[in-house]
């Protein structure tokens, strides 16, 4: 199994090259079309992709060179790898299909989150630290991409969408952080992705931006919270 999580962790982190340019959804894969949608971070936030997709690489060679045996990363693995493994696959899905995307990055977010509360104590910077950064991300994204299709599909309007799907990955942040009580990478993750929400819409108190803005504050007590616990 290490072996299998770094050759994942590897062509997860070659899955861009498969659709050069992927920038998001594009406008017209929906009934009802998301041009500018406040629910999405500005762009430069994707930046942390590279980020995520390095230190997973590095984690898993360490794993896979260093704790091939050890017991307290074998439990992490297993939906890693499933994480990963979906991951992979998911930018050539993007681009034809905006509902099984969403679908699918609800899987990648469930197992990596398993997958951080089974991550070993020790090594952090190599476990705990990665996966939470990962997850985080996904947990931000997770709630964008459910708000793209309640506006999409004209559940609700976009604001609608924003201000619902905000608050959802505010709330789910805040609990994941402050139940885990440590990788405090999962949280940084999350308020990169709300300050890019305020960059977005601006910082008008009347907009998404505003409570976004909001929700990465909150999201400081539980990261700071996490730096004091042993890891």
């Amino acid at each position: 199994m290490p072996a299998v999580v770094l050759i994942l962790a590897l062509a997860f982190a070659a899955s861009p090259f498969w659709v050069p340019g992927f920038g998001g959804f594009d406008a017209d894969q929906f009934p009802i079309p998301q041009a500018d949608p406040p629910v999405q971070p500005e762009g430069y936030a994707f930046a942390i992709w590279g980020v995520i997709y390095l230190w997973l690489i590095v984690g898993a060679a360490f794993g896979a060179l260093r704790r091939w045996t050890a017991p307290d990363w074998a439990e992490m693995r297993i939906p890693l790898a499933v994480s990963l493994a979906v991951g992979s696959i998911w930018l050539p899905v993007a681009v034809r299909s905006p509902v099984w995307a969403t679908i699918l990055i609800w899987v990648m977010l469930v197992s990596t989150l398993i997958a951080l509360w089974r991550s070993p104590r020790l090594d952090p910077w190599a476990a705990a630290w990665p996966v939470g950064l990962y997850a985080g991300w996904l947990s931000a994204a997770s709630c964008v991409a459910l708000g793209l299709l309640l506006a999409g599909y004209g559940l609700t309007s976009q604001q609608t969408a924003a201000w619902l799907m905000v608050a959802t990955a505010v709330a789910l942040a805040f609990i994941v952080q402050n139940a885990l009580g440590r990788a405090p990478t999962y949280g940084i993750a999350v308020i990169w992705a709300l300050v890019a929400v305020t960059v977005q819409n601006g910082f008008d108190l009347r907009s998404v931006g505003a409570l976004a803005l909001l929700g990465s504050i909150i999201m400081v007590y539980p990261v700071i919270q996490s730096t004091t616990q042993k890891t």
